[in-house]
């Protein structure tokens, strides 16, 4: 037997200590031994050698029980309705037949075990009569009927000890499958928080260098000054992403024990996250309605991640160097629109462009688990003009309770 990786498996149950054939010499000798050992009650002994033969025939077919078992121990008790017939009751035969029935009770259903146990016991007692010619208190009953059910309760015993192993060794089996699976699950998640975190630590603010290195490109003649800026914008967001990094850095490294909630930006600090844009050249139309001090918890910080990666798309994807964001906290949600224009392209490009944009890269893919953690909606797409992406996140102990990388914990 094999495992699903290739592996043998050793069987559920443990090996016989003894050879089987051993074992099959054993009940065989114990068969010749029985038929002709000298007991002192009349007709035990076979005589003539068709009687011979009868009792020493079971000792051959019990080698075949455990192919056939309810067929060898059909024979066997044929076998000693035969002997019976000669006038012998053969107690061979019947050990051979306990041992047939202990190896039809090893294989077979506890309730088909008690039936063939029972027909087996009464057919050979009703055989036994025929040959003490129906003298019911010379025949030795209850000696037969106990020794067949002593070979159906050792093969019952043995095969409830063997489906209890196998039972064993199946759910270790399975609670070992199931560690690898939530070890496989509890990576794949690590995987996707390291790469949301790598991305809200690193975009945003490559996003501002890149558009500060453009000011200043093209402002370092002519608006020298406006290129001094925008070179100070560029060292100011190196260093913010040197240590966003050298915090995440030291996340992974420390253990479980030693990890810290790192603070988690909210809405309260959009203006700050507005003005970073702002400063590269973005000018930012914000729109705040209801009192966005309600929002807390996860969906706080995935409202921000939304406004973050909305302006971000609108700096690296916009045109014009405009967008305008809307944040409303209504009843139990709070909704967070971003939009902005975008370049007219010709029509063989739309499809470009759609695919570019609309389905978005590895950050909206993200923002989209990050909104799905808190049970909430996103859309994003084009609208007349621009291109829009908005979010409804609820709020409450629904929306989950917040997480490092802003999800449900």
């Amino acid at each position: 037997m094999t495992t699903t990786d290739g592996r043998r498996r050793e069987p559920a149950y443990p090996r016989p200590r003894v050879p089987w054939w051993l074992g099959d010499a054993l009940a065989a000798g114990l068969v010749v031994g029985a038929a002709f050992a000298p007991f002192p009650v009349a007709g035990f002994r076979p005589s003539g050698a068709l009687a011979v033969a009868v009792v020493v025939a079971p000792a051959l077919l019990l080698p075949l029980r455990r192919r056939r078992p309810v067929a060898v121990l059909a024979a066997i008790v044929g076998l000693f309705g035969l002997a019976a017939l000669l006038g012998t009751l053969a107690p061979g035969v019947v050990l051979a037949t306990g041992i047939a029935v202990f190896a039809v009770a090893a294989r077979t259903p506890r309730r088909r075990t008690i039936v063939v146990t029972a027909v087996t016991a009464l057919v050979v007692v009703l055989l036994g009569l025929v040959a003490v010619d129906g003298r019911f208190f010379d025949l030795p009953v209850v000696q037969f009927a106990l020794l067949i059910a002593l070979g159906a309760a050792a093969g019952d015993a043995s095969r409830s000890r063997r489906e209890y192993i196998e039972a064993v060794t199946e759910r270790a089996e399975r609670a070992e499958r199931t560690r690898e699976a939530e070890a496989s699950r509890r990576v794949a998640e690590e995987r996707l928080r390291i790469a949301r975190d790598l991305h809200d630590a690193v975009a945003h603010q490559i996003s501002v260098i890149s558009l500060n290195a453009g000011v200043a490109s093209s402002a370092i003649e002519t608006r020298p000054e406006k290129a001094v800026t925008a070179l100070a914008t560029i060292r100011r967001a190196s260093r913010t992403v040197l240590g966003e990094i050298g915090d995440l850095l030291e996340v992974l490294r420390a253990g479980d024990s030693d990890r810290a909630p790192s603070p988690q930006p909210g809405l309260a600090r959009l203006d700050e996250l507005v003005a970073g844009f702002a400063d590269a050249g973005l000018v930012v139309t914000t729109r705040v309605e209801g009192a966005i001090a309600a929002v807390g918890g996860a969906a706080d910080l995935v409202a921000y991640r939304v406004v973050q990666e909305g302006l971000t798309n609108a700096g690296k994807h916009g045109a014009g160097d405009r967008a305008h964001v809307l944040v409303a906290v209504a009843g139990d949600e709070v909704s967070v629109v971003v939009t902005n224009p975008v370049p007219v392209v010709r029509a063989e490009d739309e499809d470009d462009v759609d695919s570019d944009v609309v389905r978005g890269g590895h950050g909206l893919l993200g923002l989209r688990e990050r909104v799905a953690s808190v049970r909430g909606s996103v859309e994003t797409g084009p609208t007349p003009g621009g291109f829009r992406l908005a979010a409804v996140l609820p709020l409450g102990r629904e929306a989950g309770t917040p997480g490092r990388d802003g999800g449900a914990s």
